[in-house]
């Protein structure tokens, strides 16, 4: 796995733009130079994250959300374990 997050992602397993590996590491989401922690989604490319409309819900129960726009940039909380398990140990 890169230390890229991906240009799109979702916290919603119904969504096609899910993605449970990388949400498990941990995303951080800086939106118009603020960090965001209630992102539901985020598209860097097209500039907007999605987040819930308060404590609203639709008939489904899931929370409406509104779509807001302005720069956005995403980067992993946590690293790569891949990377951690390639590194050599002292021991070796």
């Amino acid at each position: 796995m890169s230390d890229t997050p991906p240009d799109r992602l979702s916290t919603n397993p119904r969504s096609p733009h899910f993605n449970m590996d990388v949400l498990q590491r941990g995303i951080g989401i800086r939106f118009k130079d603020g960090v965001r922690t209630d992102v539901e989604e985020y598209s860097m490319s097209e500039g907007w994250i999605r987040v819930a409309a308060g404590k609203s819900r639709d008939r489904h129960g899931n929370p409406l959300t509104i779509k807001l726009t302005g720069p956005v940039e995403a980067w992993f909380e946590n690293p790569a374990q891949e990377a951690e398990a390639e590194k050599p140990t002292d021991a070796e």
